[in-house]
């Protein structure tokens, strides 16, 4: 069964809970809003530990490197559709002026034989907790009820 492990950054902002979201990019999701966000997330690769998978993703999707000395939250697991998501919360701000994704290639327009780059991650952006349960996919809405969850027992 193939996991994917990911990082989702959040902070308080004016005494609410944001997480920071990426935009999906390429040209399906280019004029999709609702639905089309998603956490820094990839495969987790033969021999790696999905903390670690989370990192590079989190790295490769952004350009960011997490401080070491920041404690990742475990939120755990979570399946749909035959996809299984590892994920993993952090109290950061990342320089958003830094952000640069890296790009995949796909045939675009289709059939055209045109081999065309996009980046994997087209834009970040805070949301708070209602609207990124809005803008995120489906899979990954749990995640974020877990989050604030934990997040509240905490106050």
């Amino acid at each position: 069964m193939k996991i994917s492990a990911g990082i989702i950054p959040w902070r308080y902002h004016h005494g609410r809970i944001q997480v920071l979201l990426g935009h999906l990019g390429g040209p399906y999701w280019q004029n999709k809003d609702h639905g089309a966000w998603t956490v820094f997330k990839g495969l987790v690769q033969a021999n790696e530990a999905p903390q670690q998978a989370a990192l590079r993703e989190l790295s490769e999707e952004t350009g960011w490197s997490l401080p070491e000395d920041i404690p990742l939250m475990d939120l755990g697991t979570f399946s749909r559709n035959g996809k299984t998501n590892r994920l993993w919360a952090v109290q950061w701000e990342p320089p958003l002026e830094a952000f640069r994704s890296n790009r995949f290639t796909l045939e675009w327009p289709p059939h055209s034989g045109h081999q065309t780059s996009f980046p994997e991650i087209d834009r970040v952006e805070w949301f708070d907790l209602d609207t990124a349960r809005r803008k995120i996919t489906a899979a990954l809405r749990p995640a974020l009820d877990v989050l604030e969850k934990r997040l509240s027992r905490k106050h």
